[in-house]
């Protein structure tokens, strides 16, 4: 039987390895609290590294009256942003009015609308809209970011790219955000702060014993097995956050979760200023078209139920047809399949609240905790990634109520690793980093300066040109980059680097990415003969 008193048991075991996961470890390694994560695969490797890329409120979610969602959404873009101003950064949003724009049919405004405005028909009349965005403007208390303003298209570089039926539109704040950085940092200063954070290990199975966790896991490159023993067992499991109850932890629960997928389509840059589109469908559905890394445009999301989690999200012919005919609704040069460049789809493991569609399930977080075992287990249900944090400190107040927590509160306004400079600090930080190292263009002193904020000196070290930084990978990535990588942020493969860590996959050919995962390869073999 395990021991609660025995100094073996950690407090916390977290399954998951995303957003969720992360946040959480770190708050409770911050609070002093022993903290062990396992994730199967690598970090942010599933949901938290295929969002939209936003730090944003959720301005649609207003028609759904999820007012505390929008609420706390808005006054944490500012939080984070402030925490981590080399991966978040603030985007005006272009939101173009057309007298034919539509609600989705079942949102609560859509009903209340056709009940006292029958003649609207679904429409969206434009004072409605104003009045979301004045809610928009004043519900999370604006401190950073500029308001709403009205803006004439005709003329502008904002309506250059539109069709000339639109002449008005609305501008509006929110933030972008690297999401699946953002889930590295966390681990990085969870394990700053004394976690035991573990990529590629599986858990086997997790069993209540005399009050604790018993958890068994296995290392998925090497076969190692391991045994922990834990006080509470934190469900971060994400997409399988219902596996993980009915087969990891052997549970019956009430609880469920409703996967729903939101694919994406990347482009070259289809138009030439830094602002983002919010485009509103005929269906009364929304997507945004987005400058993305330098050189494209990102186009999303979908909402689709997504029955199983071990099939991988796709972004199917089906959805891309609907995000180019969504997209060719705004702009006048028509987009076809020819002008993808990438795709990538995301499974949102949502509370099942019962919602009639995909899109009107609720994206607000659900924390449950469960005793019946005879040990305390919390299931993490939804989220948005703008509310990771504030999620993790409700979760910590559950923790709390089973566990003696040495502290309170204390992420907000705590930079993570890198973020230690002020808000509109991106470019000082660039032209010292070229200073320094005058070898660099600017695009790869930015690029190092959005990816690591103020360690991107330290990786390059004392190289005094590019010859220095070993062998040369393309698209400004070097060997000195990717030992830094696979030494302080988990990364073991090639994917993890250009997909996760980066999206320097856009611009490296297969062959380039096959030659660097064979020198990670060759790597991770050295590392491991000379541990032997």
């Amino acid at each position: 039987m395990a021991d609660p008193t025995d100094s073996n048991t950690i407090d916390l075991f977290v399954i998951g390895g995303g957003i969720n996961g992360c946040g959480i470890a770190r708050d409770a390694a911050g609070r002093g609290a022993s903290v062990a994560l396992a994730e199967m695969n690598d970090l942010a490797s599933a949901t938290s590294s295929s969002s939209t890329k936003l730090f944003h409120g959720g301005l649609r979610y207003l028609e759904y009256f999820e007012f505390r969602l929008v609420r706390e959404a808005l006054i944490e873009r500012e939080v984070l942003l402030r925490a981590m101003p080399h991966i978040s950064w603030p985007m005006r949003f272009i939101l173009p009015y057309h007298k034919d724009m539509r609600f989705e049919s079942d949102t609560p405004t859509s009903k209340l609308l056709s009940l006292f405005m029958p003649w609207m028909k679904g429409r969206r009349p434009a004072w409605l809209i104003r009045l979301g965005l004045f809610m928009y403007d004043h519900l999370g208390g604006r401190k950073i970011l500029p308001g709403t303003t009205t803006r004439a298209l005709a003329g502008s570089p904002e309506g250059a790219p539109l069709q000339d039926r639109f002449a008005k539109a609305y501008e509006y704040s929110d933030c972008w955000v690297e999401d699946s950085r953002l889930v590295v940092l966390n681990a990085r200063d969870a394990e700053a702060r004394g976690a035991q954070i573990m990529t590629r290990t599986k858990v086997l199975n997790a069993t209540a014993e005399n009050g604790l966790w018993r958890v068994e896991t296995q290392n998925t490159e090497n076969g190692e097995k391991k045994t922990f023993s834990a006080r509470m067992l934190i469900n971060a499991g994400g997409p399988w956050v219902g596996d993980i109850i009915q087969t990891k932890v052997r549970l019956n629960s009430r609880e469920g979760v409703r996967l729903v997928r939101g694919s994406h389509i990347v482009t070259r840059k289809l138009y030439d200023h830094g602002k983002c589109y919010f485009f509103q469908g005929t269906d009364g559905r929304i997507i945004f078209a987005i400058p993305y890394e330098t050189d494209f445009t990102l186009i999303g999301t979908t909402d689709a139920d997504h029955a199983d989690p071990s099939q991988k999200p796709e972004c199917t012919p089906e959805e891309q047809d609907y995000l180019l005919n969504f997209a060719n609704q705004y702009f006048k040069n028509q987009l076809s399949r020819g002008d993808i460049v990438w795709t990538y789809s995301g499974v949102r493991p949502l509370y099942d609240d019962g919602a009639s569609s995909a899109t009107a399930a609720t994206r607000d977080y659900t924390l449950k905790v469960d005793t019946s075992s005879g040990a305390p287990l919390l299931n993490i249900f939804g989220g948005k990634i703008t509310t990771y944090r504030r999620l993790a400190e409700s979760a910590l107040e559950k923790v709390a109520e089973h566990l003696e927590m040495r502290q309170g509160k204390w992420t907000a306004g705590v930079a993570l690793p890198g973020g230690d400079f002020p808000v509109d600090g991106v470019a000082a930080l660039v032209a010292n980093l070229k200073a320094g190292f005058s070898f660099l263009t600017d695009f790869w002193a930015l690029r190092l300066v959005r990816a690591y904020g103020t360690q991107a000196a330290g990786i390059l070290g004392d190289a005094r040109e590019a010859g220095d930084l070993g062998q040369d990978f393309g698209a400004t990535l070097t060997e000195a980059e990717i030992t830094w990588l696979m030494n302080n942020e988990y990364a073991r493969t090639a994917h993890d680097v250009v997909w996760r860590r980066s999206k320097l996959g856009l611009r490296l050919t297969d062959d380039q990415i096959g030659v660097l995962d064979n020198w990670m390869a060759r790597r991770r073999q050295s590392a491991a003969a000379a541990a032997e």
